[in-house]
Order: structure tokens, then C-alpha cells, then sequence
């Protein structure tokens, strides 16, 4: 693989089902698991086993569904966990136990009772343990966002020697600014030894709305793999999103950062997962959101009529939008009317427009959106 690869961890059957309302029954985790594997996500989060007995028979049955993604399996740094997760992936074609323990003071004094060599120590045992089991271990250092730069690379040397293949640098409580998040990315790619037999792993949250600078501050700085969810869903105000990120780096080739993702799959995706969840889309959500292709303003109408790309960086097509909306408003011109009524079969010259469009604007002025059907009534009143 090429150094500008970056890994997609998807966690939205995980971290993304840990959003009140929003739980999944073991069918239509199989759907949505399916899915992501057409996507192409290089690693399928599928639940976290030991937290119940329906979480750990989705596992297991994801484990033998899937064909190309690695599956994995969370736990905490605690042996009957790791056990556990171990069981449920047995089945898996590629599988990855994900096992971790906090690393802030914070989490360390209030969460553990406990002190920072202490913690070293439980890490280590629970890589180890891991590492009996499988392979492919990734560890997460908890509120790594908020831990001190110094301990957290003792922590992840001590991991790195204890046989860790990823690192899951978490802003768990999306804390971080991207310069600072993508700084401490840095600190560890430079002070951490042995870091060369690791990947470092961005999962951020979205408190404060920069999951995604955030992830895409840490791959520039470093880090080659993001944990992210379909439509940003998640805890709180949500995680990193999927389509976002690989956007970003595909419209910036300059980054030379890339992903396995099909992105012409990524709206079906987020259809799919927002109707099985039932958590709707913002419709200004970034590159999925039914707005996100569409245009009401007269100025941005006719820009996009003349091309496209005069208001859009990206063709609708390559994430899997028809094409862009114009949306008839009071706000739209007469080149965005004119485009529309052609669409349904009626071509008005100029002195035609005139007249119509004095009309559109009363009906525009009287509701918010002016559909297809609106139009030929609209034209029929002018008595052309």
C-alpha cells in the first residue's frame, strides 16, 4: 500500500449506534455491515461484544458476512473483554481486536482511581492478552486529546513493544483545536519509538464541529487511518464524518492522501443508515444532505445553468446525487425559471419570460417552493 493511503475504520455500528434512539437490531446491522463492505472500508467496527448478548451475535454474524473489510470487535483493557471479542470475531476473514484504557489525568484520577504507571501497566497486559488471540491489535489511549504529549508517547511505546499494529489516538471529547490535534499527531510520529511498526489512528468527535479538521489535520501530520461514521452520526454531537473526510482528500489532490472508498456509493450509504436508524439528515449536512446540490439563489442559479462548477467543487454524480437541483424560490431569476419550464417542455423567449416571471414572483411570494406542476398554471395565467 502506498504511503498516501489512508485507512478507513468505520465505526458506525458501534460508536455511531451509541446514539440514543438509535439502536439496531441484529438484521439490519447485517444490511448496513453488507453495505460498508461495498463502500470499501478497510476496517468494519461491528460492535463491542461483551456489552450484551445481542451486540456479541451481531459480531459474530457480521464476522461471517463480510468478504473484504477487516471486522473488529471493541473492548475495554480487561481480559473477560478482550476473551470475549476474541469468540465473537473467530469467524472473521480478517479480524482486529480494538482494546484500550483512558490516558488523561482527568480519566486516570476521577475514572480509575488510579496513576499513570498503573495505566502503563494495564495497557501492556491488555495488548499482550490480545495479541494471544490475533494478530491485527489496535489500542486506544482514551481522551488522548486531553493527555500530556510526553505520556502519551511512553504509552504508546509501551504498546508499539507489547505488539500494538494501530494506535487510536482518540479527541474523545472533541477538545482539540486541528492545529493542535494535528501537532500532537506530529509529536508522536517523531518521538514515539518504534512508531514505524504502527498506525497512527485519528478518532475524533465532533463537541465542538471540527471532527473533521481535526482528522484531516491529523493524516497531513501523519496519522494514516480515521475512525469514522456514515453521516457523522455518533455520541454526543457525533463523530468524525466518513463522506467528509473522503471528500476532502480526494478534491485535494495535493495532499496525496486517498482512500479504497467507492464514492459513488456514499449517498445510497447515508440513505440507508439514516432511514434504518432513524436520524435524518441535516439538509445542509456536507456532501450528503439534500441541500448540498441544490440552488435557490438567482446569482448561483444562473452561474450553475452556464457551469456547473462555477458553485460546485464536486460533480453530484461522484457521490452518487442525479444531478444538482435548482430550487424555484422567491429568491430565484429568471435564467433558473426559463431553465426549468424548458425541462418540462415549455420554451419562452424573452418577452414571454418577462411576463411569467412577474407572475412566478407572486406565486414565489406565496409559498416556499414552486414545483413543476406550479409552472404550467403560472403560464396558463399570462395568456401567453
Amino acid at each position: 500500500m502506498n504511503d498516501g493511503h489512508v485507512y478507513i475504520f468505520d465505526t458506525t455500528l458501534r460508536d455511531g449506534e451509541q446514539v440514543p434512539g438509535c439502536k439496531l437490531d441484529t438484521k439490519n446491522k447485517l444490511i448496513i455491515a453488507e453495505r460498508l463492505d461495498e463502500l470499501g472500508v478497510d476496517v468494519l467496527e461491528a460492535g463491542f461484544p461483551i456489552s450484551s448478548p445481542g451486540d456479541f451475535d451481531s459480531v459474530v454474524q457480521i464476522s461471517r458476512l463480510i468478504k473484504n473489510s477487516k471486522v473488529c470487535g471493541l473492548s475495554r483493557a480487561v481480559k473477560k473483554d478482550i476473551k470475549v471479542a476474541a469468540e465473537a470475531l473467530k469467524d472473521a476473514k480478517k479480524s482486529r481486536i480494538h482494546t484500550g484504557i483512558g490516558t488523561s489525568d482527568t480519566h486516570i484520577k476521577y475514572k480509575f482511581n488510579s496513576d499513570r504507571e498503573k495505566i502503563i501497566e494495564r495497557a501492556v497486559a491488555a495488548v499482550n492478552y490480545a495479541k494471544s488471540f490475533v494478530e491485527d491489535v489496535e489500542f486506544y489511549a482514551e481522551d488522548a486529546g486531553r493527555t500530556d504529549n510526553d505520556y502519551l508517547a511512553r504509552v504508546c511505546e509501551s504498546v508499539i513493544s507489547a505488539g500494538a499494529t494501530v494506535l487510536n489516538i482518540p479527541d474523545t471529547t472533541g477538545y482539540c483545536l486541528p492545529e493542535e490535534y494535528g501537532a500532537k499527531i506530529k509529536y508522536l510520529k517523531e518521538n514515539v519509538k518504534g512508531i514505524h511498526k504502527a498506525i497512527l489512528s485519528c478518532h475524533c468527535h465532533n463537541d465542538l464541529g471540527l471532527a473533521t479538521a481535526n482528522s484531516i489535520a491529523g493524516v497531513v501530520n501523519g496519522a494514516r487511518q480515521i475512525e469514522c461514521t456514515i453521516n457523522g452520526i455518533g455520541e454526543r454531537a457525533g463523530n468524525t464524518s466518513l463522506e467528509e473526510v473522503v471528500m476532502i482528500m480526494r478534491q485535494h489532490p495535493d495532499l496525496n492522501l486517498d482512500t479504497n472508498i467507492n464514492s459513488k456509493l456514499l449517498y445510497y450509504t447515508s440513505c440507508l443508515v439514516s432511514d434504518s436508524m432513524g436520524m435524518p439528515v441535516q439538509p445542509n449536512k456536507a456532501v450528503v444532505g439534500a441541500n448540498a446540490f441544490a440552488h435557490s439563489s438567482g446569482i448561483h442559479q444562473d452561474g450553475v445553468i452556464k457551469k456547473r462548477e462555477t458553485y460546485e467543487i464536486m460533480d453530484p454524480s461522484d457521490v452518487g446525487v442525479t444531478e444538482s437541483a435548482i430550487v424555484l424560490t422567491a429568491r430565484s431569476g429568471r435564467a433558473a425559471l426559463a431553465y426549468r419550464a424548458k425541462n418540462i417542455g415549455f420554451e419562452l423567449d424573452k418577452l414571454q419570460l418577462d411576463k411569467v416571471y412577474k407572475e412566478f414572483l407572486k406565486v414565489a411570494d406565496l409559498q416556499k417552493e414552486v414545483n413543476d406542476e406550479d409552472i404550467p398554471k403560472i403560464i396558463a395565467a399570462c395568456r401567453l
